[in-house]
Order: structure tokens, then sequence, then C-alpha cells
């Protein structure tokens, strides 16, 4: 992860602060923390990482994320559908 400071200084502890209220508030991780000292204020710039995306699926009234973890009666099931076009 990249942090940059401009306009003064900032101890390495505060700015571990700053990563780590960002990424407990957001929940995510941070990619690059720009910060910006205006006298007695602090400017925070930040780019998180990319979250993949994981697709879901709602069966028969569950919402279920990947196949890999069902019984062979559910995988069947799936298998069996009717997919219909749009």
């Amino acid at each position: 992860m990249e942090i940059t400071v401009s306009g003064g200084e900032v101890l390495a502890a505060e700015q571990q602060a700053y990563v780590a209220y960002l990424q407990n508030k957001h929940h995510r991780k941070l990619e690059s923390l720009a910060i910006t000292v205006d006298g007695g204020e602090v400017d925070l710039q930040y780019v998180f990482t990319v979250t993949p995306f994981e697709r879901i699926r709602r069966i028969t009234g569950y919402l279920v994320g990947t196949l890999d973890r069902w019984n062979n009666a559910k995988a069947a099931e799936e298998h069996d559908r009717v997919k219909h076009s749009v």
C-alpha cells in the first residue's frame, strides 16, 4: 500500500491509525492513501482495492454463492432447471 504525505509531517503511527480507521470503517483494504496537511487540518484522499464480484444465485428459495458445496440432489435440481431467455 502506498502512503504519501504532503504539506507537512505525519508520524508513522498516525499514518497507520488513519489506515486502520478507514479499513475498519469501510471493511475494505486500502490501495493508496494521500495525506495533505494544512496547518491543523488533515485531508485524506484514499483508494480501495477492487473487490471481486461473486455471483449469487437464488435456487428453490435459498440464496447461494457457488455450487461446489452442494450435495448431489441439489446439484441435479439445478442442472434440471428450465432456463428462460429474456
